[in-house]
């Protein structure tokens, strides 16, 4: 969700406060560190012998909140499941063809990637793609890769000025090249 801010009250966030925010957010992601039977759960909300009965999150989800996009994410097995509400109930997606869930209002894919992230040891992490399959990278993935690039480029040029300064000054005033730009 945009314009979320990263603490309440104080407290860093550990989850989407909806009744805080009032707006519905497009998908939710459950990290269910057991089996994701508690993320399963269907049980609706109801009263039995005079006490309410706590509802199940899937449910909750799904009857009462209607998120467009409900994803389960098995931290242990690094299994991924991903449901889309639609007509009142949620369908489980199937992977498209590269094992990912396309978020179609959103245009990317969710997928599970394998790898090192954080200095964590290689793990299944959640990551999102471009509907043509490109990783979207993270905003420090993105800082290395500009920092990578820029270093290419100035090995380059070092390469390229070393060549400049093997060739005669008559072959650098051919090229047009003032050897004095070259120290």
């Amino acid at each position: 969700m945009p314009d979320v801010p990263p603490r309440l009250d104080g407290q860093i966030r550990r989850s989407y406060v909806l009744w805080r925010e009032y707006i519905t957010p497009l998908i939710v992601l459950e990290f269910a560190s057991g089996t994701g039977a508690e993320e399963r759960d269907r049980t609706p909300l109801q009263a039995v012998d005079g006490t309410v009965q706590k509802p199940g999150k899937f449910w909750v989800y799904e009857k009462i909140i209607r998120i467009p996009y409900y994803g389960i994410f098995l931290i242990n097995t690094g299994e991924l499941e991903v449901y889309h509400w639609e007509d009142g109930t949620y369908e489980r997606l199937s992977p498209n063809e590269r094992n990912h869930y396309p978020i179609n209002r959103m245009n990317v894919e969710l997928g599970v990637w394998q790898g090192t992230y954080l200095g964590l040891a290689e793990q299944p992490w959640l990551r999102w793609w471009d509907r043509q399959g490109n990783l979207l990278l993270t905003g420090n993935e993105r800082a290395a890769y500009a920092e990578a690039q820029a270093q290419q480029e100035q090995q380059k040029r070092q390469q390229l000025v070393a060549k400049l300064k093997a060739l005669s000054a008559e072959q650098l005033q051919e090229l047009g090249i003032d050897a004095g730009l070259l120290e």
